[in-house]
């Protein structure tokens, strides 16, 4: 097992394929908004979208389909099909968060996630009173890749951002981890990493359990 380059002081989450189980539950909900806006979206194309702010996945979506695909009705399909329905928590989050918890290591979220979406699953799952802070794609000017979420994240926790470990499964979010200075580790989702994304993280788990005995062999 590897070690970490020195004991974390805090950690930093992604949501979406990281705590929540959610890629597949989105998928579905844009191969649905698809066939009734008659676009022939595709499973790459959606896994180019992932992990992206809203505003680089809204540029993406256009170069697809052209300037004037309706957007806001796509979302809005979006919306309507996923409902109230939650996702699951990934296996290994409760506990790895008991684990955080034990020992006194705070923890916050950073998620290229609206807040609605943030504030239904932390109701879903009882995260509201566990989570020291939280940054969404609202919180920020520059979503991930850009560094500003783990940064802003890491100001919240009280703690250098060096001194912060980063879980994500995504490329994008590992390139905004790392631009910020944080200790990042992947755990990937729909998403292998290449070579680019693997010299960037300190560790590629195959689940939350993984990183869990990482985090013991400290």
């Amino acid at each position: 097992m590897k070690r970490l380059p020195r004991p974390p002081k805090a950690v930093v989450f992604d949501l979406d394929g990281t705590l929540i189980d959610s890629e597949a539950l989105v998928l579905q909900a844009y191969m649905a908004a698809a066939d009734r806006h008659s676009v022939p979206f595709t499973h790459d194309q959606f896994l180019s979208l992932v992990g992206k702010h809203r505003q680089a996945s809204s540029a993406l979506m256009q170069q697809y389909f052209g300037d004037t695909f309706p957007l806001e009705a796509f979302y809005a399909t979006v919306g309507e099909h996923i409902g109230d329905t939650h996702a699951p928590l990934k296996p290994g989050v409760a506990a790895l968060l008991d684990r955080l918890d034990a020992g006194k290591m705070p923890f916050a979220l950073a998620t290229s996630s609206g807040p609605g979406w943030v504030e239904k699953h932390f109701r879903a799952h009882d995260f509201t009173r566990r989570f020291k802070g939280v940054v969404t794609r609202d919180d920020v000017e520059h979503g991930k890749p850009h560094p500003e979420p783990y940064l802003k994240a890491s100001t919240m926790l009280g703690h250098h951002p060096g001194d912060v470990l980063a879980i994500e499964d995504s490329p994008t979010g590992v390139t905004s981890a790392h631009a910020a200075g944080l200790m990042t580790v992947m755990v990937p989702d729909l998403i292998q990493p290449d070579a680019e994304t693997v010299a960037r993280v300190l560790h590629v788990g195959k689940s939350l359990e993984e990183i869990l005995e990482l985090l013991d062999a400290q």
